[in-house]
């Protein structure tokens, strides 16, 4: 009878054991959501952008999104892996995924749109379903704060990384996408992609206000220099020191710190002189 009774209160123990989940995130974005939806228990490891929350760091770290190592993520003895759509290569998930791990893509859209997809198939996913409609509608409040009336505020958002060139952000960009969100101007709009920059387009761009994120200023070696990038110093924000320094995850990311960024951004546009 005993041994009967001990087996009955072991029984659940066991199924919620069966039930855990190791899962890999790989994507600031959908580790942000993960958190978000009170799901980060069964977190084992994550990728180098999954920077936010802060505690997220304490876990082992899979590499750069776009240069993922299948053996790398299979070492962790993951059962899930959720992957922004933009991870590479695709040959290393594919290998994870023919290892018996299950892959789930997220989309990587730059368009306000995305935000509540990822929300919906991370949620769908995890089986966080009322946390996720929960969740999507606090970024559908944050999103209705944001202006809808155009300004004609032309912004130049301007890219510098280690190791490469400093480029203007142009069409097709999530930079373009963000500053079209805000109902400004892209100043480089004219362009395609991120491009270097050149003294001659950013003259005739004539932003009125600029924007870079914190790591590119930290790239760039401080604020002072980026007024000494070719023909910013000629331009209207150029001349009046108009700056925004945001978060490059916040902003360009479309996950849920995007709809404060585009904000952020607007406000940073209303404010000019």
């Amino acid at each position: 009878m005993k041994s009967c009774l001990l087996a009955l209160l072991t029984l659940p123990l066991a199924f919620s054991t069966a039930a855990a989940e190791r899962i890999v995130s790989i994507g600031g974005d959908v580790t942000q959501i993960i958190y978000a939806l009170d799901a980060q228990q069964d977190l084992v490891a994550r990728d180098s952008t999954s920077l936010h929350p802060a505690v997220v760091k304490k876990l082992p770290d899979v590499g750069y999104m776009r240069q993922l190592n299948a053996e790398g993520i299979l070492a962790l003895k993951p059962t899930l892996v959720l992957a922004s759509e933009l991870a590479r290569p695709a040959l290393a998930l594919q290998q994870v995924e023919k290892n018996g791990v299950k892959v789930v893509d997220v989309t990587g859209k730059t368009d306000i749109s995305a935000i509540s997809e990822k929300i919906e198939t991370i949620a769908a996913t995890l089986h966080r379903e009322e946390a996720g409609q929960a969740l999507q509608e606090k970024v559908r409040k944050q999103l209705a704060s944001v202006p809808k009336t155009t300004l004609p505020v032309k912004v130049l958002f301007i890219l510098a990384h280690q190791g490469m060139g400093t480029m203007a952000g142009g069409s097709g960009t999530s930079a373009d996408a963000a500053i079209r969100a805000a109902g400004l101007q892209n100043a480089m709009a004219s362009i395609q992609r991120y491009q270097p920059l050149s003294q001659e387009g950013v003259v005739a761009s004539a932003p009125q206000l600029i924007v870079a994120t914190r790591d590119g200023i930290r790239t760039l070696g401080g604020e002072e220099n980026l007024w000494k990038l070719p023909g910013i110093a000629l331009t209207p924000a150029g001349k009046n020191h108009q700056l925004l320094v945001v978060d490059d995850m916040a902003l360009l990311g479309f996950g849920i710190d995007t709809p404060g960024a585009i904000l952020k951004l607007r406000q940073a546009a209303e404010a000019l002189p």
